[in-house]
């Protein structure tokens, strides 16, 4: 489900002429019987709308005066969110001979035409007050309090985000909460400015108009609007055309893969710095460490440290911070079991809030192999919004496989990686041949499967902040067999396994001297640190080594183990 709470303004969109009928009461509680939050944005003051509107605890929360007052209906407590008037305003309204004049817990509110005499008050008082207007109402509150900022509060009381949040209303004072809704909507009635800046206007008016967004919101959860929403979209490049191609913020479930050193992580950054540049809530498996130095995350876990789910769950809970999960710490075998159990749970939150909204799991094929029994496998059906990381596509497992409808290939030879695709599992509208690869740094090809125009090449638009890799990672960690280096000698009589660069440093020192050389004099060991490591300044000291025929086999050691060492100094 994407939508949790349907937020309505009162006067206009609810209610017309202050009464909201029958019909739209019942519509609003077949929402909360829905499983869904109900929040009432208004500017009224509350004793006011308790009077006129006496079935106020349909709702979970109410935003009142405009923002500056919180109400829980439930417990009938109320939360100032911001200062009272000023007395001196208020007397300067007086005398002023502003009148109708209403005074609440913060508010201050007229009509037209008295704006300019409020204005001139202010002014002349110097405060800082700001003026709202609400068709003809004149509403006067402190700098920076509005619908936007009261709905904030309500939404982290309800611990959910704007982005599961459908709103609707009519005036000028609805703008500023409208703009954080996943989806904004207007009813028929509204003002023309409003009209133009939302997602969906109604046919109709009034109370009629949210009876009918509602059946819309509980038919399919407004999925026949969705294409309309496109101001969420997550820009991923652009084409030869420089036409923008973007990526949407729900609902895929997207495959990216492509050999190692390939620019997979640099892809993944960009995807994940837009979404949480958008404030969308990302929680990222990473099963090696990778994005342990991603100031775009707060990490849980390490190579000494397997993080509890209940820890996850409560970082996720405060809705803001995206969480990377490093399970460094959990040997290889467990993995694939250890992120059932996180998947799962992470599935119940979401069920709960919508919340993460994106999955995004790094280095897939090790937690979601295909060699996993499928009956022990928990992946929901309908598992949405869900980023796949992996260098063999066709070692994935077939479930997960045919959940995909997304492919970014990174790497010189994208039709590999389609082909890998589909060799494993996955489902593809067509059979394709690429006639075109990529031929500049920072392309790769995206298909979407929905779209009809088949794989397209695309410039990635990068991230701001180049991912930096953890080398402790590397030091401690437990390398997958795959990126593992393995002193094997020149008869391949040994199968000696340096899964960190702790072991190889030691298996270095132990090795005899035939093995060590074989490996020497064919670049091994600098081709699997650039490659599986992924650290060319490392790699190239280690290669200056390799290349240095004067050197016998104890100095060439020598110089390589004290390069790792010096490089990655975490204790063994």
């Amino acid at each position: 489900m994407r939508y949790f709470c349907l937020c309505c303004d009162y006067d206009g969109t609810l209610a017309h002429d202050g009464s909201v009928a029958p019909s739209t009461i019942a519509a609003l509680k077949r929402v909360a019987a829905s499983g869904r939050k109900l929040v009432l944005a208004t500017g009224r003051e509350l004793n006011d709308l308790l009077q006129v509107f006496p079935e106020l605890t349909i709702f979970d929360r109410v935003v009142a005066e405009n923002g500056a007052v919180l109400y829980r209906p439930a417990e009938r407590d109320q939360k100032i969110l911001a200062e009272p008037p000023p007395p001196a305003f208020v007397e300067e309204l007086h005398r002023r001979g502003v009148a109708p004049l209403s005074v609440g817990s913060c508010i201050v509110a007229t009509w037209h035409p008295n704006e300019t005499a409020v204005l001139d008050a202010i002014r002349t008082l110097g405060l800082g007050l700001q003026v709202t207007f609400n068709k003809g109402a004149v509403m006067i509150l402190p700098s920076g309090v509005n619908k936007e900022t009261g709905l904030r509060a309500a939404l982290e009381e309800l611990q959910l985000s704007p982005h599961n949040v459908v709103g609707v209303g009519d005036a000028e004072n609805d703008h500023a909460f409208l703009a954080i809704c996943e989806c904004s909507v207007a009813v028929n009635n509204a003002l023309p400015a409003l009209k133009e800046r939302v997602d969906l206007v109604t046919e109709t008016s009034d109370g009629a108009a949210v009876e009918e967004l509602i059946e819309k919101l509980l038919a399919d959860d407004l999925q026949s609007i969705a294409p309309g929403l496109q101001r969420h979209q997550i820009l991923l490049g652009h084409t030869d055309g420089n036409q923008e191609f973007r990526l949407e913020p729900y609902g895929s479930v997207l495959l990216i893969a492509g050999p190692s050193g390939s620019g997979k992580s640099t892809t993944v950054s960009a995807i994940v710095e837009r979404l949480i540049e958008k404030e969308y809530q990302i929680c990222l498996i990473d099963p090696e460490g990778d994005y342990d130095e991603s100031e775009q995350f707060v990490t849980l876990g390490g190579p000494e440290r397997i993080p509890e789910l209940s820890e996850i769950v409560e970082v996720l809970n405060a809705r803001k911070p995206s969480v990377s999960v490093n399970l460094l710490g959990v040997p290889l075998a467990d993995r694939p079991s250890a992120f059932q159990r996180i998947l799962s749970r992470l599935q119940e939150l979401r069920s709960q809030t919508g919340r993460p909204h994106w999955i995004v799991v790094d280095e897939a094929h090790h937690l979601l192999p295909a060699g996993l029994d499928s009956a022990s496998l928990t992946i929901p059906t309908e598992l949405a919004s869900l980023a796949l990381v992996t260098v063999h596509p066709d070692h994935l497992s077939r479930v997960i496989l045919n959940l995909v409808d997304g492919l970014i290939a990174v790497g010189p030879e994208p039709q590999e990686v389609i082909d890998q695709f589909q060799a494993g599992g996955g489902n593809t509208p067509a059979v394709v041949q690429l006639q075109a690869k990529p031929s500049a740094p920072g392309q790769i090809v995206a298909w979407l499967f929905a779209n009809k125009r088949g794989p397209v090449i695309v410039t990635l638009q990068p991230s701001k902040i180049e991912l930096r890799r953890h080398r402790r990672k590397y030091a401690a960690g437990e390398l997958g067999e795959d990126k593992s280096f393995y002193f094997r000698g020149p008869d391949g009589k040994l199968n000696l396994r340096a899964h960190n660069m702790n072991m190889f440093a030691q298996l270095a020192e132990g090795v005899d001297e035939d093995t060590w050389t074989h490996h020497l004099r064919n670049s091994d060991y600098s081709r699997w640190l650039r490659e599986s490591v992924k650290d060319d300044a490392i790699a190239d000291e280690v290669a200056r080594v390799e290349q240095d025929r004067g050197l016998d086999a104890a100095e060439s050691r020598k110089r390589v183990v004290e390069a790792i060492r010096k490089r990655f100094t975490a204790p063994a």
